[in-house]
């Protein structure tokens, strides 16, 4: 009962012929295989990316020892503190 038998396939290819006609009939096939074409490249891109592994060679930043103060990053605050170390203004 749950299986289709040749006389079942002729009668819906009969009722396909009737529907869409002998002409339409390879086009909707040629759409029916660009789209599961489509769907098969798009699964395998999907598939790829999520496969991508992480490059070991990345670097990541150190966390800081316990106790230690993190460096300044203003540009002013380091000129108000280096002293007499200051770098002389050379104009270009």
């Amino acid at each position: 009962m749950g299986s289709l038998g040749p006389f079942e396939l002729v009668l819906i290819f009969l009722a396909i012929l009737l529907i869409f006609g002998a002409k339409r009939i390879p086009e909707i096939a040629r759409g029916l295989g660009k789209g599961i074409k489509e769907f098969k490249s798009a699964t395998s891109e999907i598939s790829r990316e999520l496969n991508v592994q992480e490059p070991t060679h990345r670097i990541h930043p150190t966390p800081p020892t316990q106790g230690a103060s993190a460096p300044r990053t203003d540009s002013s605050d380091a000129a108000t503190h280096t002293g007499s170390q200051q770098m002389p203004n050379n104009p270009s």
